[in-house]
């Protein structure tokens, strides 16, 4: 059996997307059919039914309708499905056989534009990876934002900055081969984040291609796009405009320019410090409540939220770029009613950039459009508040903030008040905007006033008082008489339906109001139409002018933010060096602080550089804070090379590159990993890519493994982070190792440190407070009090500490310096056997590292005991 001519269309179109759910576009509905059917019926929990098509089986089909699809959309979209939207492409009435059809446009998790699909406080990128010796080309696009950035990164550790870059944009979607993802190392970090989806180029190019295709979508010189000797970063610029021609089948007008970057413009986070610092969510929940960006975010508008959370993800290292944001910040903290009339004033700005996008595409309707008008009438007063500001930054926003005023005046002239969602049943254009459509109008508006005043002639000429004139889309308009007044229907009336209560009839003169009437509606449904698309139109040529404003906004948002944060939670201004020093006097940690209601934050205060003050060893028992101690250091260093104000009482903030951190400890199951190979993978990563001029925190390193394996590990780490020959960097080292604390003296720059408590009997109290020496104590029991361990078992464990306290005490590891020399390892051996001195003798001395030397000291003793 042949199928229908519809399900034949249907199959070939389907051919050529076997990856997607097609949506066909079926009058009023979108279908699906046979295994499309299926999935959409289960993800969408849609009655599944059947359709003849000239099979002996009925295939499977269900339907959404169109008007409402996009919430269907989204929600195949985030499930993981991509969706292809098939629609007619020709009027049917025209149409000589069956209608034309075609795919208009593939939805993905990165190339949707629907608001109604987006996250608002999020920017939506796709990232496209071109990979050539160990060297990368990187593409971020946000085409509901028209937001496009490019780097390359090489070198030394390139693979780890290529994760640092992704986990900063966090994309949707990532383009990339599987060459590179072997290369690169990536299948641990796509596991930890399996949100990404990712995708394989669809071709790969060679430079002298990618170059071609860059230079033809933006009309340019591709050096002029993205500067000199850039050829990964073309490269992956055309698998982004690729991938994204291919998926929105338009030529991307929205996408006019790049924003190229490097790796050094911005602080340095890894994957492990964004988690650990909970910077924009947290760890257990995943939620923004309770992260830095929760505490920064009292911004009003769309753009303005997803910069600030850019800003935080992004932390400067130019210190001039620093004080433009701080300056501007200062200036509005000291002006609140200022503050609070630009405040107010942003409130009535919508996401314009994002609604942009849909009217350079064609797919935003009139209630979007109209929303645009109100939205520049709020930019005059705004602009008005800026005049005369003294910070660089405020006077830039004022000079680029363009009122947009002839849209204004546009949209007005051109859009109803209240227009309707649908863009294809009239009712959107002003009278008075079109002579054409004003004469339409009137005829339909003739019209029905002439039909009025019709029914009341005819009920006189025939005296049938109940007789009406209504109309439907089969018979047009008609004439309706009850049953009971039959008798007294002219003759020159045409009976055209029986009811069961009633005849309607037509006459001539009716018929031909009817033409006139309905081929006006008509024409001014579809006039109506043209004259939208012309405003569009209209205002995708000011895109330039638009896109300026949106970022200006966006800017003052965020400063606005900043200013709002310091103000509400008495924030001071950090003074911002380029030198390597760290002060914060009594420093609070900005999230920990604003979760306390009755008990006031304990402050405390820092000193860090790498000098004198390289390392600060902490001590203390769990609970006691030190994690939230150093978590609140690091934070305070962030929120100052964002520009924001920081939650201390002073601070001098020197420029730290990067923010390291080992803190807490979870198995990695899916990548075979135990907490103690994650541990050390982490600190490998640390030890590999910090810099003097990083700031590293260590978290009870070595836990994980042996008391001597773990103490070596930590005490070799923390040995290898002061050393200014390796690295030198500013650390701070939590650890229960009591014996590390023998370093302070013996480790150029190493201070001890512990959290103070009180001890009353066999109870503890934790004054949260940062003091100069080391621990009296773990307190390891006391806590296990405070967590609920049964009173029994307490007991019994003190019991069992005291049995260990008299006996012969464990013979703890000798807490010198590391052996230098042969020599040295024989003298410290002098009296033991001949195997173990001839053991040292075939020791290459000169080629051990610290750990090493540690170990083998620590096994020699081991056998003497």
């Amino acid at each position: 059996m042949a199928m229908t001519p519809m399900m034949e269309q249907y199959c070939q179109i389907k051919e050529k997307y076997p990856e997607a759910i097609l949506f066909f576009r079926l009058g009023d509905f979108y279908e699906m059919f046979f295994e499309d059917a299926k999935i959409a019926s289960r993800e969408l929990e849609l009655v599944l039914t059947g359709k003849d098509c000239g099979l002996q089986e009925r295939a499977p089909m269900c339907g959404v309708p169109f008007h409402s699809a996009d919430s269907y959309i989204a929600r195949l979209v985030q499930r993981g499905y991509k969706v292809a939207v098939c629609e007619q492409i020709e009027d049917p009435a025209t149409a000589k056989t069956i209608v034309k059809r075609d795919v208009v446009r593939i939805v993905s998790p990165a190339t949707v534009i629907e608001t109604s699909m987006l996250d608002e406080a999020k920017n939506n990128y796709l990232a496209a990876v071109y990979c050539s010796s160990a060297a990368y080309g990187l593409c971020f696009a946000d085409i509901s934002t028209s937001k496009v950035y490019c780097c390359e990164l090489s070198g030394k550790n390139s693979s780890d900055k290529l994760k640092n870059e992704l986990a900063s944009f966090m994309p949707s979607e990532l383009i990339v081969a599987d060459e590179t993802v072997e290369a690169a190392g990536l299948e641990s970090f796509l596991e930890i984040y399996s949100e990404i989806s990712r995708v394989k180029p669809l071709d790969l190019y060679d430079t002298d291609r990618a170059i071609a295709l860059v230079e033809a979508h933006f009309g340019r010189p591709h050096t002029q796009v993205l500067g000199q000797d850039r050829p990964l970063a073309v490269c992956a610029l055309a698998l982004a405009l690729d991938y994204l021609v291919q998926m929105h089948k338009n030529d991307l007008k929205n996408i006019t320019e790049v924003e190229l970057y490097n790796d050094t413009k911005y602080m340095g986070l890894d994957a492990a410090a964004r988690r650990n610092l909970e910077l924009t969510e947290t760890m257990r929940r995943r939620e923004t409540r309770g992260s830095l960006l929760w505490v920064l975010d009292m911004t009003n508008t769309p753009m303005g939220k997803r910069m600030l959370r850019s800003w935080v993800e992004q932390p400067l290292l130019g210190v001039s770029d620093i004080l433009l944001r701080q300056n501007a910040v200062a200036e509005l903290t000291e002006d609140i009613q200022l503050l609070d009339e630009i405040s107010e004033g942003l409130k009535s700005i919508n996401d314009f950039e994002r609604i942009m996008t849909r009217v350079i595409y064609g797919s935003a309707n009139a209630k979007e459009i109209k929303s645009l008008a109100r939205t520049f009438s709020a930019l005059p007063e705004i602009k008005s508040r800026l005049e005369g500001r003294h910070s660089k930054l405020l006077n830039t926003i004022y000079s680029r903030l363009d009122t947009m005023q002839d849209a204004v005046e546009l949209i007005d002239a051109a859009i109803v008040e209240d227009p309707p969602f649908s863009v294809r049943e009239g009712g959107m254009i002003n009278k008075g905007y079109n002579s054409e459509l004003d004469e339409l109008l009137e005829i339909v508006c003739g019209g029905k006033d002439f039909l009025a005043s019709l029914e009341l002639a005819e009920q006189e000429r025939t005296g049938i008082k109940k007789l009406k004139i209504g109309y439907n889309r089969v018979f047009g308009y008609y004439i309706e008489v009850t049953n009971s007044f039959k008798s007294m229907v002219p003759e020159a009336y045409i009976r055209k339906q029986t009811l069961a209560n009633c005849e309607r009839y037509i006459t001539s003169e009716l018929k031909e109001l009817e033409s006139k009437v309905l081929g006006a509606q008509e024409r001014i449904v579809r006039l109506e139409y043209e004259l939208l698309c012309a405003v569009r139109q209209r205002l995708s040529d000011m895109q330039y002018r638009i896109k300026n404003t949106a970022n200006s906004i966006a800017v003052l948002d965020c400063i606005c933010s900043l200013a709002q944060a310091a103000v509400k939670n008495g924030y001071e201004r950090p003074e911002i060096t380029a030198d390597d020093e760290i002060v914060i006097n009594d420093g609070r940690h900005p999230v920990v602080e604003k979760f306390l209601k009755d008990t006031p934050f304990v402050p405390n205060s820092t000193r860090l550089d790498c000098k004198e003050d390289r390392v600060a060893i902490i001590t203390g028992p769990n609970m006691a804070g030190k994690s939230t101690y150093m978590r609140q250091v690091a934070l305070i260093v962030i929120m100052a090379q964002i520009g924001s104000f920081v939650p201390a009482r002073s601070a001098r903030i020197g420029i730290v590159d990067s923010v390291f951190t080992r803190i807490g400890a979870s198995d990695d199951l899916t990548a075979g990993q135990s907490t103690f190979m994650t541990e050390m993978t982490e600190v490998a990563d640390i030890l590999r890519n910090a810099t003097a001029r990083s700031l590293i925190l260590l978290d009870e390193i070595g836990r994980g493994t042996s008391t001597y394996d773990g103490m070596s590990i930590a005490r070799a780490v923390m040995e290898y982070s002061a050393d200014r020959r390796r690295l030198g960097a500013k650390t701070l080292f939590a650890t229960h190792y009591h014996e590390l604390t023998e370093l302070e003296g013996k480790l150029d720059g190493a201070k001890n440190f512990n959290i103070a408590v009180k001890k009353r009997g066999d109870d503890i109290i934790f004054l949260r407070k940062i003091v100069r020496g080391t621990a009296d104590g773990s307190y390891g029991i006391e806590v296990a009090k405070l967590a609920g361990i049964p009173q029994s078992v307490v007991s019994r464990a003190r019991a069992v500490l005291k049995e260990l306290e008299s006996a012969q005490p464990l013979q703890k590891p000798v807490m010198t310096k590391a052996p230098d020399s042969i020599d040295e390892q024989i003298s410290f051996a002098t009296g033991i056997n001949a195997d173990i001195a001839n053991e040292l003798r075939s020791v290459d001395a000169n080629t051990l590292s610290p750990i090493e030397a540690l170990n083998l000291v620590y096994k020699l003793k081991a056998k003497l005991d």
